[in-house]
């Protein structure tokens, strides 16, 4: 099958009209043609997108709009969202080129997305901890920003390019991926759990689970793995209410 099927482009609340029609012309160019917006204001001008798409109005009129980020991504299986920032997590950021074959062999048989942030302040922290991926695009010094469409043309021709190789054959699926869905019950019963054994303390949580998410994040996280830590998380939480009930009442 076409893995580039399965690849959506999800821009999260674009502040440009004229950037989501050339989103879409990029889109077109590289065969990708699943395009999610993110919170669309209502002064978006759409006939200037339309404008900018060029032959590529189909796909424009064709896009998906959610509210959040979480509800575009929950049926995706590896996301890879793009910060032009450095800092903790943000530097473990891969290439383009490196996230590429990443994508395309979970895209060979889930749905799987590339995550693109606000034209001036990009993806939030908490919008990069719901992605399993981190994509930095290196421009250069004299000035680094991209355009939002440059963005997604970088990254979709890495993706063109690899899936139009004939060296290039995605690995049979043994066990099928966790979803974003799937993966944000287990991070949130590990959370309760890690609370709960005192593992460590309320004010130092957030941090921790961005380790958390970032150790599952390195490879493929099936959905048979998810349940087992989804097991162990609950079995943990019961145990812990069994202490504290055979506990003796000290007040």
């Amino acid at each position: 099958m076409n893995a580039l099927k399965n690849i959506r482009i999800v821009l999260v609340e674009p502040q440009s009209s004229g950037n989501i029609g050339s989103v879409c012309r990029a889109m077109m160019n590289m065969g990708i043609t699943d395009l999610a917006v993110i919170n669309p204001h209502d002064r978006h001008d759409w006939d200037e997108a339309r404008r900018l798409s060029c032959h590529a109005d189909t796909l424009l009129d064709a896009r998906k709009t959610f509210q959040t980020l979480e509800e575009a991504i929950g049926d995706c299986t590896v996301v890879a969202g793009t910060s032009a920032r450095t800092g903790l997590y943000r530097d473990h950021g891969l290439l383009p080129r490196e996230a590429a074959p990443i994508l395309l062999d979970s895209a060979a048989h889930h749905q799987t997305a590339l995550v693109f942030g606000r034209e001036d302040t990009g993806l939030t922290k908490e919008e990069l901890a719901l992605c399993t991926h981190i994509i930095n695009i290196p421009s250069s010094e004299i000035y680094r920003s991209l355009n939002l469409s440059h963005a997604v043309m970088v990254c979709c021709y890495e993706l063109f390019l690899l899936s139009g190789n004939p060296s290039y054959r995605p690995p049979e699926e043994r066990s099928p991926e966790a979803d974003v869905a799937m993966r944000e019950r287990v991070y949130a019963r590990w959370q309760e759990m890690m609370l709960a054994t005192e593992f460590c303390p309320p004010e130092k949580l957030e941090h921790m689970m961005l380790g958390v998410r970032r150790i599952f994040n390195r490879g493929k996280l099936t959905d048979n793995d998810a349940r087992i830590l989804l097991g162990l998380a609950q079995q943990s939480l019961w145990v812990c209410d069994q202490w504290k009930k055979a506990a003796p009442d000290k007040s």
